[in-house]
């Protein structure tokens, strides 16, 4: 015998039910975030018994990785990560504050390098030079910093090796930022662009894109794209090449995004710290070490250099060279290499340059950024 044909139907919870439904949600999430919070307190308590420094890029870096893999939706992977990289930097000012100094003023890439690592909830410290980064981390004045040292597009960043072969600073960490470019202005309006402004990088970065959409419209220099989004903000006639962050600090609208010739355009940038040289960062299984090498100008030191790292298995993935200021025909190189310094082959590699070179530093070994 057939049943009843009239079925009736699950009723919908109401909006008010859904509503309260959150409000419970949200007090559970506040409950579960504050022993996070208290617990990351313990984990600092046990850190400075042990003068473990609080920032731990490689733990910080797994914990990244397995909210991703874990995440099922139907928040997107990169909403996740941006959540809970909020959620550490939070914990991570529960256990002692931090305050990293980068190149400002507030809305430049390196302050959007800045925010990738270390949160909004940092204290962050913009400064007018890339060297101001290096002397306000050594001063005290700031407990990290965060320094552009190359470009897929420009190469790399002088100034940035300069201060890397003096300080005692080290390289304790990496950070990848997508150089995305956005037309801006106060209006959003491209009909009352009558000029725009930008860094001469960016500008020429841009540049086939602004002789396309903007024929014939004046293009100034101006310091960064933070200062030429401040431009843009006091002027309904200008539009600035900035950051996104740039538009938001400066509550400008976008005319067009992503407008750079080469869509592939990545800074990469390193963390400082003023950490025991004696105390180099934990293997995370995937790392990179950072050297310079000093010697004299002969022929064929470039390849006596070098030779130790073949003979190893090292990989190189950067050899920049910098003349020595103030000693004629001695040079330095700066190397990236695969492996952590602690890592058999590269310490035997290690051995093998010092008895080429006039001087050896490792400024560093952290965890590879991806």
């Amino acid at each position: 015998m057939a049943g009843p044909k009239n079925k009736r139907k699950a009723k919908s919870p109401s909006l008010e039910a859904l509503r309260a439904r959150i409000d419970d949600l949200d007090r559970r999430v506040l409950k579960l975030l504050s022993e996070r919070a208290q617990t990351a307190r313990d984990i600092g308590t046990a850190k400075n018994r042990g003068a473990v420094s609080v920032l731990d890029i490689a733990r910080e870096r797994a914990v990244i990785r397995a909210v991703r893999k874990a995440n099922d939706g139907p928040l997107s992977d990169d909403a996740i990560e941006a959540i809970f990289r909020e959620v550490v930097s939070a914990c991570r000012a529960a256990q002692a504050p931090t305050s990293v100094a980068f190149l400002g003023p507030a809305g430049t890439f390196s302050h959007a390098a800045a925010l990738k690592q270390f949160g909004r909830t940092a204290i962050h410290v913009p400064v007018d030079t890339i060297g101001d980064v290096f002397t306000a981390v050594e001063a005290g004045r700031a407990h990290y910093g965060v320094v552009p040292v190359e470009n897929t597009t420009e190469g790399a960043v002088t100034p940035t090796l300069d201060g890397l072969a003096d300080t005692p600073l080290k390289v304790i960490g990496e950070i990848l930022v997508r150089v995305d470019h956005y037309l801006v202005s106060k209006s959003g309006e491209r009909k009352s662009v009558k000029r725009i402004v930008s860094h001469p990088q960016p500008l020429a970065q841009c540049r086939t894109y602004l002789a396309k959409h903007f024929p014939g419209i004046p293009l100034d220099a101006a310091a960064s794209t933070a200062t030429a989004a401040a431009t843009a903000a006091r002027s309904s006639s200008i539009a600035a090449v900035a950051s996104r962050l740039a538009a938001e600090t400066h509550d400008l609208r976008v005319i067009a995004s992503s407008i750079q010739d080469n869509p592939a355009n990545v800074t990469r940038f390193l963390v400082l710290s003023d950490v025991s040289p004696d105390s180099p960062a934990r293997r995370s299984g995937d790392d990179r070490t950072s050297l310079v090498v000093s010697v004299h100008d002969e022929v064929g030191v470039l390849g006596k250099v070098l030779r130790p790292f073949t003979a190893h298995r090292v990989n190189l993935s950067m050899i920049e060279s910098r003349p020595i200021l103030g000693r004629p025909w001695e040079y330095r190189f700066f190397l990236d290499v695969t492996g952590h310094v602690e890592d058999k082959g590269l310490a035997r590699t290690l051995a093998e340059v010092q008895k080429v070179a006039t001087s050896t530093k490792v400024l560093g070994s952290y965890p590879v950024a991806r």
